[in-house]
């Protein structure tokens, strides 16, 4: 009979990390984080609730910082009039992945039972219990985030469960469903369950595009520990469960269902990309999609090499969380579109590749002044267009100086901001989330300065990884001493 191990009480054995630990889970962490993270979601509502008060009304959304898509879109994509997406016509159909659309249509036909024949009480219901569902959201993914990071759980999961980002972000989009199941299909990853985490991460590529990602970083790391036969079941679980939601909605209703592809490929440069503000100060090229598109695309296709050089070359095999949010920040830098809410992405990746405090408070500063950068400079935009209308003059945006008085006073910008401030907030998110990919760069090149690896671990949420040897890399090496 095999003598019992001792575990260290957050996920794994003690002293252990190799295919033998046992993997309990951080049951003592889950009451903390549970409710550090109903209460977060809780706050984020009310954040909300200025806006709420006034029907969701663009103006004071803007100006009270407290905007979502959720409660416009209900009339906006003809969810109000009992519309099943993609499958009835509407003059402007969803423009999100089958799974979210479906996640929609079903919070619509429960807000309608609560809400009768009143479509603004309805469309109330459909934001409040849409925003439910987001914490339901929330949790899970706090919970995933903690069972995947080994003894530092409770840390990981505070991290995100208390990060001002969610609690600002959580209810502008319905971005929370992928970043959940994102969240489980790691955690599986990390228990072995691969054939799991292929459904889980399929099912998340049908909710957003961006977990499809997480299939070049778990490549590469199954290349370098030779882990065909482990990458080989995940992806079959992710294109099956992706067919399965997908398909049938491809049949019934091709052109409703390549929305969201032709328009994404459609879309021109957004506010939050850099290349926005490169637009705004003179370089005209971005003004043509096809060449915005490919300069975000090879942008995008230059990092993802490097990062692949980087996990082939590093002198010891980089952890999967790391390599997750290096791909999905250089996908942010480099797009033509980064949302307030794709926060929400990074939230998991960046808790488990570096649950460090320090950086992680100066990009969550970034973050909360672009959040707010945004919605001023939007109001602006609004207020201009509403005295263009009137024949009167609209306020003037305020300088960095007047926009520093108005926040120190407790209010918003008279006549919101000018583009100086706003690229400052812009630049604010972009740079901090390039220094933590940096940061990250430099704990894979020198291992020892990872604080997970420092309590003699190797890859937590790597499961089959964790503890591999390698089978292939570019730049063979003298295995390293323990220190």
């Amino acid at each position: 009979m095999q003598e019992p191990q001792v575990t260290d009480g957050a996920g794994g054995a003690a002293g252990s990390s190799g295919p033998a630990a046992v993997r309990t889970g951080p049951w003592h962490a889950v009451p903390a984080l549970f409710a550090t993270t109903v209460v977060v979601s809780l706050l984020g509502y009310l954040q909300k609730l200025p806006c709420r008060g006034v029907g969701f009304d663009f103006l004071p959304t803007v100006r009270n910082a407290c905007y979502t898509d959720i409660y416009p879109l209900y009339f906006g994509r003809g969810l109000a009039d009992g519309k099943i997406p993609y499958l009835d016509k509407i003059p402007e159909p969803v423009e999100y992945p089958v799974l979210t659309g479906g996640f929609m249509h079903v919070m619509a036909v429960i807000s309608r039972w609560f809400g009768g024949s009143d479509a603004v009480s309805s469309g109330m219901w459909f934001y409040d219990l849409t925003a439910v569902a987001l914490m339901l959201c929330a949790v899970v993914t706090v919970i995933a985030t903690a069972y995947s990071s080994g003894r530092h759980g409770l840390r990981a999961g505070l991290l995100v469960a208390a990060s001002p980002a969610l609690l600002l972000s959580a209810y502008i989009n319905w971005d929370l469903l992928a970043v959940a199941l994102s969240a489980l299909a790691v955690a599986a990853w990390a228990r072995r369950h691969h054939a799991t985490a292929g459904v889980l991460l399929g099912l998340g590529v049908a909710a957003k595009f961006y977990p499809l990602l997480f299939l070049g970083p778990l490549f590469l790391l199954c290349l370098r520990a030779g882990r065909w036969r482990e990458f080989g079941r995940m992806l079959a679980g992710a294109v099956i469960a992706w067919l399965v939601v997908n398909v049938p909605i491809m049949l019934a209703a091709f052109d409703s269902w390549s929305r969201f592809y032709t328009f994404n490929q459609e879309r021109p440069v957004d506010w939050g990309s850099i290349f926005f503000m490169a637009g705004r100060e003179g370089l005209s090229s971005v003004d043509k999609v096809p060449t915005l598109n490919l300069m975000g695309e090879a942008g995008f296709a230059v990092l993802a090499l490097l990062i692949a050089l980087l996990v082939l070359l590093a002198p010891r095999r980089p952890r999967l969380p790391q390599v997750l949010f290096l791909v999905l920040a250089a996908f942010l830098l480099t797009n033509k579109v980064w949302s307030p809410q794709y926060v929400l992405w990074l939230l998991p990746v960046i808790a488990l590749a570096r649950p460090k405090l320090p950086a992680y408070l100066l990009w969550q500063a970034g973050e909360i002044v672009y959040f707010f950068g945004i919605w001023w400079y939007l109001m602006a935009g609004s207020l201009e267009q509403a005295a263009e209308q009137s024949g009167r003059p609209a306020p003037p945006r305020s300088g960095l100086s007047d926009t520093l008085s108005a926040v120190l006073s407790g209010h918003a910008p008279v006549g919101g901001i000018n583009d100086s401030v706003y690229y400052i907030a812009l630049l604010a998110r972009f740079l901090t989330v390039l220094m933590l990919a940096a940061l990250v760069v430099v704990d894979i090149l020198v291992p020892r300065l990872d604080v997970v690896r420092r309590d003699g671990v190797d890859d937590p949420a790597g499961g089959v990884l964790d503890g591999a040897e390698d089978r292939f890399v570019l730049l063979r090496r003298p295995a390293p001493q323990a220190a």
